[in-house]
């Protein structure tokens, strides 16, 4: 192997492997499993010292290339993916409380500072996958997107999406746990975080003062690997919700991450009630199937 095929690959393996080790690090900060601490950190060991480049085997093989590697399962490989084809990584930047939209919205071509800030604060678009959804045509107007601009940029957003789509094509589809599921742990975090028993973050977003103020719990339930926080959105900061809306996001061994929300519900038979957005019809069968009716203090139950 010549000096121009070793000199930057191993640059970036070791760039990999100490943003695995970080996010190792903050797992166990953060009280994760210990199982899960110790395989992120032999992952970095063995990435580390890895004398192939890992953005060559995955030109090569794709995701299962990077599976085939010692110590890197599912789950990692899809985070090593997502970093050699975005440059970033969302997890650890969330449990960084470094979490930018904006800041991702700028690498987009035609998107300038202020656009981004826009995208993200006014009309509260979180992800790129938020973000294509918004620019579709028949969706809803957005200051400072003109037909040509919305065209460019879906355009743009898309392709990037599918780049990070086809490495996870292996990964198998997002199946959302069930709500029962998501609602207990719904409950044990806001026990927690009001008895001061969770780790505290720093957001950077909306957040002058650099306080830690942002609660983060990691559970696993059944198979399911768990990372709730309050939300942080501009949205929630609005409507004073930064301490209702929680968001789960949520993980099964060999498939990609999902993301759900859950909040107190204020109309209709739920009101009161924790529910888990978009999914209200199947908190108030599990309600109904209790004991004939959606009624408070029980697994959906009032905060």
């Amino acid at each position: 192997m010549d000096e121009a095929t070793t000199t930057g690959p191993i640059t970036e393996n070791a760039d990999i492997a100490s943003r695995l080790q970080i996010f190792a690090s903050l797992l166990e900060q953060q009280g994760d499993d210990a199982f899960r601490v110790r395989a992120y950190q032999e992952a970095a060991d063995h990435v580390g010292a890895l004398p192939v480049a890992l953005r060559d085997i995955f030109a090569r093989e794709g995701l299962a290339g990077l599976i085939a590697q010692p110590k890197i399962g599912r789950d990692i490989a899809a985070a090593i993916a997502e970093m050699l084809t975005s440059g970033s990584w969302a997890q650890l930047d969330r449990l960084q409380g470094d979490a930018a939209p904006a800041r991702l919205f700028m690498t987009i071509p035609g998107v300038g500072p202020a656009l981004a800030r826009r995208l993200a604060d006014d009309e509260d678009i979180e992800t790129l996958e938020e973000l294509e959804i918004a620019l579709q045509p028949g969706g809803r107007p957005i200051p400072g997107f003109g037909r040509r601009r919305r065209q460019l940029v879906l355009s743009q957003v898309s392709e990037r999406l599918g780049r990070i789509r086809s490495a996870r094509r292996g990964a198998g589809s997002v199946t959302p746990p069930p709500v029962s599921l998501l609602l207990d742990a719904d409950k044990l975090y806001r026990e927690r975080a009001a008895k001061g028993q969770l780790r505290l973050i720093a957001p950077k977003r909306f957040n002058p003062e650099g306080a830690a103020w942002l609660p983060v719990m990691h559970a696993r339930r059944d198979d399911w690997h768990l990372t709730l926080m309050w939300s942080n959105t501009a949205r929630a900061h609005e409507l004073g919700k930064t301490r209702d809306w929680l968001v789960v996001y949520f993980r099964k061994d060999g498939q990609p991450e999902g993301r759900c929300t859950i909040v107190t519900e204020t109309r209709g038979k739920l009101a009161g009630q924790r529910v888990v957005r978009g999914r209200e019809a199947e908190c108030e069968a599990m309600l109904t199937a209790i004991d004939g009716q959606a009624r408070p203090n029980a697994e959906c139950g009032r905060v």
